[in-house]
């Protein structure tokens, strides 16, 4: 049976989910965490999309992103992905899949929702008892966004 369709829009955000494989960690030691990171910020700069939030979950990453043209949305996760996936094996002595299915994508709007939804992955770490408080958390965008800490990988989101 052949999947569905992804729907690909202009103009407007996705959110981002993309889990481990049978649920396992994707995240095991803090420079795996980081290299996610420069891996994200990489895939960024070649493909000039918008990221206006994150967040890396220790098996399972959120991400808010505005790719330049809807169509490079597929090829900016499989490079993301298969690039974490390759070094994450090879650092672990690992093969396989790393990645559950495919990651999924949920079309945003660019008005209030597009903060609530940011607010949501950004509390996902005192949800799931990680943090108490989403600023005590070093691995999802809340301390960029709202406190200042810039590190190069968050745009302003534009709420029309």
């Amino acid at each position: 049976m052949p999947r569905t369709a992804r729907i690909l829009l202009e103009n407007v955000c996705y959110h981002i989910i993309a889990r481990g494989n049978q649920k396992q960690q994707i995240f095991v030691e803090l420079v795996d965490y980081e290299e996610y990171l420069k891996l994200l910020r990489r895939y960024r700069t070649r493909y000039c999309f918008k990221l206006y939030g994150y967040c890396l979950m220790i098996n399972h990453i959120h991400l808010i992103i505005e790719p330049k043209a809807s169509q490079e949305l597929p090829k900016i996760m499989q490079g993301l992905n298969q690039s974490y996936t390759v070094w994450f094996n090879e650092k672990y002595n690992k093969v396989g899949h790393l990645w559950q299915n495919r990651f999924k994508s949920m079309v945003i709007k660019k008005d209030e929702y597009l903060l609530t939804c940011i607010n949501y992955i950004e509390f996902n770490p005192v949800r799931s008892n990680a943090a108490k408080e989403p600023f005590e958390y070093p691995w999802c965008s809340y301390k960029a966004r709202l406190l200042g800490y810039k590190n190069g990988l968050l745009d302003e989101p534009k709420v029309i």
